[in-house]
């Protein structure tokens, strides 16, 4: 793209938020803001990310290990609703995850205000012309059979998947499942059999992986590569209650969701989903410090709710973003994310995932420029994207997971906002003004007048007045546009601006549990 074309791209964009701004004043989908900040994934220590693509009773799930330890050890055990046969597990992209996590992440944006101090008047001046707007269109191994069989355990499916050794297994007895897990390698920690029994009485299957060393060694990666499942149920749910079976009672782990639908925003069905506080203003000097605040802000609300809760951080359309901390992902970053229907046939899609793949997913670098694209344009993604935060402990979620799609499509977001105030104050504010001599304008404004009358005919509010009149009309407006400027910024500088400051702290402290002593010791924190 040339600078040019690169230019005039920023200025339509532009102007396009200066008209929603002006024919939707206060509507929460009309942000136009300018993205300064984003609160990322990784900013909660070992926080187990899950992207849950769902359409119908179809699903398909990836999850990426958070695994530390020798891989000699490493055990995954997944429940599952159904037995998972080779080509419905496939080696998802890491890269999917870190975009999607970027694409919806927390943001702050940041605007700035205007001079409060700026001086017009328009009189003398031609009409301007006005121009009709028209909205934009609609977005668019095992052991023998013998002894699995004498411990009521059944092996669906075994094969390798590049560095993972897999089987699908089918249990009639916790205890047996346990004992057939142990006997075979698997280093599961003590109770499995307890929270296995659950989900033994619901029918469900049971994914079990470790890592083929020597095949690992081959692919050339220092970490595990998330998997991805693709299968067909009734039940649209999360399975957590497995992964706690070995935390302390009391420790808080951290799960991100990134549910992608068709129709509209997920939530959970056994638990109470709340959105975290967003869309308010904080002080600016907050923006070096921007993840410090979204830490201490989602633990103090987290503390409210008791741990109890599922938080909602983002639900938007995929095909734009406002303001944009990330590009959309592309149809084909969608793809890989396990979207089926983005090629317009969902059965074909669908049938793809369940097919071996040929080699992982590839993984194209995210651009670093962030365009904001505009509701209904040729990239329209048809994809909505809600992300859901949960921080829980064995004794607040008893249960897994279970989740419904609403007929709710109203974008949200987990926003904040810095307003920078205008540098100056309202004693140069008068300085500036006494520096226009508004005689010397409407002399100049009179004499274009007279002009334009000799060619066109004297027309409007200036008709039948002389000079001298002319000249007292001009002065009388221009001297109330100087003294209206000083007026609105003596009241920026010295009413408006301390108020403003005064309740974004309050904000602060409300939302963080921070004090106002310690928010005033912050640096650059005007006292």
């Amino acid at each position: 793209m040339s600078l040019l074309v690169q230019a005039m791209s920023r200025m339509i964009r532009s102007a396009a938020c200066a008209i929603a701004l002006t024919l939707t004043a206060g509507a929460s989908h009309a942000f136009c803001g300018f993205y300064a900040g984003k609160a990322d994934a990784s900013l909660f220590n070992e926080a187990s990310q899950v992207i849950l693509v769902r359409d119908g009773q179809r699903t398909v799930m990836s999850m990426l290990n958070d695994y530390k330890g020798p891989l000699s050890e490493f055990a995954l055990v997944i429940p599952t609703p159904v037995a998972l046969k080779q080509g419905q597990v496939r080696i998802a992209d890491k890269l999917s995850f870190e975009r999607l996590d970027a694409y919806s992440s927390p943001r702050l944006a940041e605007y700035h205000d205007n001079d409060p101090c700026q001086f017009s008047f328009n009189w003398g001046e031609p009409p301007r012309p006005t121009f009709a707007y028209a909205p934009p269109a609609p977005m668019k191994s095992a052991g023998s059979a013998d002894r699995a069989k004498a411990l009521g355990v059944t092996v669906e499916a075994r094969y390798t998947l590049e560095e993972y050794d897999i089987v699908s297994l089918s249990a009639k007895q916790s205890g047996g499942l346990e004992t057939w897990l142990r006997e075979n390698g698997y280093r599961i920690p003590k109770g499995a059999a307890a929270a296995f029994k659950p989900y033994i009485n619901q029918g469900m299957k049971f994914f079990v992986a470790k890592v083929n060393l020597k095949e690992q060694k081959k692919t050339g990666f220092s970490y595990l590569r998330p998997l991805q499942f693709a299968y067909e149920s009734e039940k649209f749910m999360l399975p957590i209650r497995l992964g706690m079976i070995n935390a302390a009672p009391d420790k808080a782990q951290d799960l991100i969701i990134y549910v992608l639908t068709r129709q509209g925003r997920v939530e959970a069905s056994n638990y109470r989903t709340v959105k975290l506080p967003a869309n308010v203003n904080l002080p600016p000097f907050i923006k070096p410090r921007f993840k410090d605040f979204y830490k201490a802000m989602f633990e103090n609300q987290a503390v409210k709710e008791d741990l109890r809760v599922v938080f909602t951080e983002y639900f938007w359309d995929m095909s734009w973003c406002d303001p944009c901390a990330a590009n959309p992902l592309s149809p084909q970053e969608l793809r890989n994310a396990g979207v089926f229907w983005v090629n317009g046939n969902a059965d074909q899609g669908f049938l793809e995932m369940q097919q071996p793949s040929r080699a992982a997913p590839g993984a194209a670098s995210a651009p670093t420029s962030i365009p904001r694209p505009i509701p209904g344009g040729d990239d329209a993604r048809p994809a909505m994207l809600t992300r859901m935060h949960v921080r829980y402990t064995p004794a607040t979620f008893p249960e897994d997971l279970m989740f419904t799609q609403t007929a709710d499509r109203q974008n949200w977001q987990t926003r904040y906002v810095i307003q920078n105030p205008y540098e100056g104050s309202s004693a140069q504010c008068t300085g500036k003004l006494d520096g226009i001599s508004c005689e010397s304008s409407c002399s100049e404004r009179v004499e274009n007048l007279m002009r334009r009358e000799s060619e066109f005919g004297r027309q409007g509010p200036y008709a039948g007045k002389d000079k001298p009149a002319l000249m007292g009309d001009c002065m009388a407006q221009c001297n109330s546009a100087k003294r209206f400027a000083l007026d609105r910024s003596e009241r920026y500088y010295n009413r408006d601006l301390p108020e403003r400051l005064s309740a974004e702290k309050l904000t602060l402290s409300r939302l963080t549990g921070w004090s106002l002593a310690d928010i005033d010791r912050m640096p650059a924190a005007p006292r």
